[in-house]
């Protein structure tokens, strides 16, 4: 019996399904992660360019987008343990440029920036409340990483019982053994794995927010 029998076999990997108000949730993709120098590497870039078209569209169809930003006070006061695990997170303050989202996908006025000082999209941010606030049921998260902050976002949107679809191509990390290894555990207990593609066109058969 191979690994997927047995998720199987015990009920995992059930399909949640497409909501009827579906926001677009881009977690993280800033100059730092796409640079292998940095914290980047793996299929990132890749990830951020098949990312561009799902945010066209989800531009298009007028959904509410979202993008993350690990932003830390200038003095470092608000680090915390995150930063101990992973050195040079502290210089990830507010105006750094290699901080900034990746121009490739640059906002636009009205789309919200969640500033974040822990992995999760939704520990201690304003994302919940403005989920609530757009009447949104469905989630669609691409970002990274896929083993880190894209995967405690994608747990904690579920867990706000948010129907949560990952976008298998859309998500990137920086070693693809974790990549591929999260992507299987988050599509059996947490969220609906579909590729970019397979969403924008979920997408095209929505009604426009009323």
């Amino acid at each position: 019996m191979d690994d997927l029998d047995v998720y199987k076999q015990q009920g995992f990997g059930n399909i949640s399904g497409f909501g009827e108000r579906p926001a677009l949730l881009i977690v993280d993709f800033c100059v730092v992660f796409n640079d292998p120098n940095l914290f980047g590497g793996g299929n990132i870039s890749d990830a951020i360019a098949n990312t561009r078209r799902l945010l066209e569209c989800a531009r298009n169809k007028k959904l509410p987008v979202a993008f993350t930003r690990i932003v830390y006070a200038d003095d470092g006061s608000d680090v915390g343990v995150f930063g101990k695990k992973a050195k040079g997170l502290e210089k990830l303050t507010e105006d750094v440029a290699i901080n900034q989202i990746v121009p490739e996908l640059e906002p636009v006025p009205g789309e919200y920036i969640v500033r974040k000082t822990q992995p999760s999209a939704f520990f201690g941010t304003g994302l919940l409340g403005w989920l609530i606030l757009n009447k949104v049921d469905t989630v669609v998260v691409t970002g990274c990483t896929t083993s880190g902050c894209v995967r405690a976002s994608v747990i904690d949107s579920m867990s706000n019982n948010y129907l949560t679809i990952v976008a298998t191509d859309g998500v990137g990390d920086r070693a693809i053994g974790p990549h591929e290894a999260n992507l299987f555990d988050m599509g059996q207990k947490y969220a609906d794995l579909m590729s970019c593609d397979e969403i924008v066109a979920a997408l095209s058969k929505q009604k426009a927010p009323g």
